[in-house]
């Protein structure tokens, strides 16, 4: 559950939000050696994450997911992250199953 969201109410009374993270990163080292400790430890950056989305309330969800992204590079190794934002109960006034912003950004 998070605050985001451009109306007041939306920030009163928070929605569910859905985060797809994928990164990019050199696995050969972790899997020649079958090691935790040279490969990106995915729930760390979910942990990460989930405190990310649910900190300091935003307008828009392409702030959210710029957001995650930076998280997500600030890992050792990830070379680039795609962030996928969804946002199922977004308040629109026509039928539909999701919203969502997604975003690739590389490490510079």
């Amino acid at each position: 559950m998070a605050h985001h969201g451009v109306f007041e109410f939306e920030r009163e009374q928070g929605q569910e939000f859905v985060i797809d993270v994928s990164v990019v990163v050199d696995l050969r080292a972790a899997a020649s050696g079958d090691d935790l400790a040279r490969t990106v430890h995915y729930g760390e950056l979910a942990e990460a994450v989930v405190a990310a989305v649910e900190r300091d309330p935003v307008d828009l969800i392409e702030t959210l997911a710029e957001r995650v992204a930076s998280i997500a590079l600030s890992f050792a190794g990830v070379e680039q992250a795609e962030v996928t934002v969804h946002k199922p109960q977004a308040p629109i006034t026509v039928p539909f199953g999701d919203v969502s912003v997604s975003i690739v950004r590389v490490r510079p």
